[in-house]
């Protein structure tokens, strides 16, 4: 996935999408752990996630999808991660 996938890098996170023949979305979450505190960590999974479910028009079609979180990550709520993943016209 990381070797072969296309890199497009928003402000705070990196998405990494590869192609896939399964017909459908699969997504992961990687979150570094230079953001202190599991809840801290586990929360913006769950928001991550919670875009995905809401918003997987925005995504393209059948591929793996990493959503690779960097320390400096500042997005709140699902609403500011799909505006955030729609600008970056993946």
């Amino acid at each position: 996935m990381y070797r072969q996938g296309t890199r497009r890098h928003g402000s705070g996170f990196t998405l990494i999408l590869c192609p896939n023949e399964l017909g459908y979305n699969r997504i992961g979450i990687s979150v570094h752990r230079k953001l202190k505190g599991a809840v801290k960590r586990n929360r913006i999974k769950r928001i991550i996630r919670e875009s995905f479910r809401l918003e997987r028009a925005i995504y393209p079609l059948c591929a793996d999808i990493v959503f690779a979180v960097r320390p400096d990550f500042s997005l709140k709520s699902p609403a500011e991660i799909a505006s955030s993943v729609t600008k970056l016209g993946t």
